[in-house]
């Protein structure tokens, strides 16, 4: 048994594939592929570094020494350095031109872009693949009839394919956030100390076009357009808000799904996934719990409470530069993309597996709908010659007094027996089973459902290069 703390979003709820984005070893290899790339771009630019220097620098990209790493680290108290030390130790004869006029933000930042962006994209591999799972779901139960609800009150009924497409919709609004991010994304560059580059400018004898060459040079080798046109000695601390508010975006659409299948599951209109042999208490062995939707909305909490650090930060930063962003950073972005990892891998597996009960989406319907099919019965009513208010009137007084049988004795709904037997309605039972076919109450829901559809499985046509996901969930 291990004696040291192990965070549960990496034991617990985080895939491998996320995991592995932030670990050390990817981290302090782009630490490493950034001073190649700076290197290289330097040599391009007419600065004398050899081609030999830049091989020996590729050489050791991966074999980092950790602990030599530490030992530099305990002494130096400066992390940056203490790999520049352990890198050096490696490359004897590139040891002199590592890091050349940079600062410790051109690895540590412009890291940090590539490390989001690689995550954010496995955060869109999940999420159109969500989008695509309820897609079917929506498709299969778009003419299942259903009791909707409003205030968690009965209220006109809708069909399950309806209800997915808000879900759905949702999961689209992230998808737009997502992608419009990502498209703005950019890293840092080769800005220097405070953001002026005056190293580089000195470097390259005051020529002005070759610092912003190596600029463009360097964003390019690790598929960005471009650099940010200005920055202090960091990128600006609101490019962490806007990502963790794209992942804030996608806990809020997962919490109101899983709250939804929560009370779906105490309506027993649906399950998610129970597996053969799983508990749902260790006291009442007949529960069956939805923990996986309740996982959902404990992490959703958590990645929506957590993208306030950044905004903090952003808002905290003290003219050109200071530090107290750094240890909140390294602990709230990884956490916040491992958080949204188990969340979107969660609605994966609970979307594809939900069960759905039809007839007890017709038993909640047959309880509610007599009362719903009162104002179809008094306009059926009216038109064979009866009066409007006496009638609802009439309406009311069974509606109040089937009501009451219901709350107080447990009497089944009879309102449409009461309205049957009063002479004053002047209706037949055969009338009023015609006036009760669901198909009058449903509205436009299957064919808004099916319009809508249409619309996803465009988007998802764009992105069908990204279908497909295996989903391991940790119970």
């Amino acid at each position: 048994m291990s004696a040291e703390y192990e965070s549960p979003l990496c034991k617990r709820y985080s895939g491998k594939e996320m995991l592995s984005v932030f670990t050390d070893g990817n981290k302090f290899s782009v630490w490493r592929k950034l001073w190649v790339a700076l290197a290289e771009s330097q040599k391009e630019l007419g600065l004398s570094i050899t081609q030999t220097q830049i091989d020996e620098m590729k050489s050791h990209i991966y074999d980092i020494d950790f602990e030599k790493v530490s030992e530099y680290e305990h002494k130096t108290r400066h992390e940056v350095m203490a790999h520049i030390l352990a890198f050096g130790e490696q490359c004897h004869e590139a040891k002199p031109i590592i890091h050349l006029g940079a600062t410790s933000c051109y690895v540590g930042d412009n890291a940090d872009i590539i490390i989001q962006k690689a995550a954010l994209l496995r955060i869109k591999k999940l999420l159109v693949n969500a989008i695509n799972e309820l897609c079917g779901f929506a498709e299969r139960y778009k003419s299942l009839p259903c009791l909707s609800y409003t205030h968690f009150q009965p209220a006109q009924p809708s069909s399950f394919g309806k209800r997915a497409a808000l879900w759905l919709q949702d999961l689209l609004f992230d998808l737009e956030s997502l992608d419009f991010t990502l498209s703005g994304l950019k890293i840092l560059g080769c800005k220097g100390t405070t953001g002026t580059a005056a190293s580089f400018l000195a470097l390259f004898n005051g020529d002005y076009n070759k610092v912003k060459t190596l600029d463009k040079k360097i964003a390019e080798k690790f598929g960005f357009e471009n650099t940010y046109s200005v920055s202090s000695q960091t990128y600006s601390r609101k490019i962490d808000y806007n990502i963790l508010s794209v992942l804030s975006g996608i806990a809020q659409s997962a919490y109101k799904f899983s709250n939804d299948i929560r009370l779906l599951s105490h309506l027993n209109e649906a399950d998610e996934p129970f597996e053969e042999g799983q508990v749902g208490s260790s006291a009442m062995a007949y529960k069956r719990n939805p923990m996986r939707s309740e996982r959902i909305a404990s992490l959703s909490r958590y990645v929506m409470v957590n993208a306030l650090n950044p905004a903090l930060t952003a808002s905290s930063q003290w003219l050109e530069r200071t530090l107290d962003d750094s240890a909140n950073r390294r602990i709230s972005i990884p956490e916040a993309f491992l958080a949204a990892d188990g969340i979107l891998s969660l609605y994966i597996n609970i979307i594809s597996g939900l069960t759905v009960y039809p007839k007890m989406a017709e038993k909640h319907l047959s309880e509610e709908l007599p009362f719903m099919a009162t104002e179809n019965i008094l306009m059926h009513c009216v038109k064979k010659g009866g009066d409007r208010q006496f009638l609802h009137e009439r309406i009311r007084l069974h509606s109040v007094e089937t009501a009451n049988n219901i709350k107080i004795n447990g009497d089944r709904n009879d309102l449409l027996a009461r309205i049957s037997a009063d002479p004053a309605f002047n209706i037949t039972d055969d009338e009023i089973k015609g006036l009760m076919d669901i198909k009058n109450f449903t509205g436009c829901s299957e064919m808004q459902t099916d319009d809508f559809l249409e619309e996803v499985r465009s988007v998802i046509s764009l992105y069908k290069d990204l279908l497909g996901i295996d989903v391991k969930i940790n119970v």
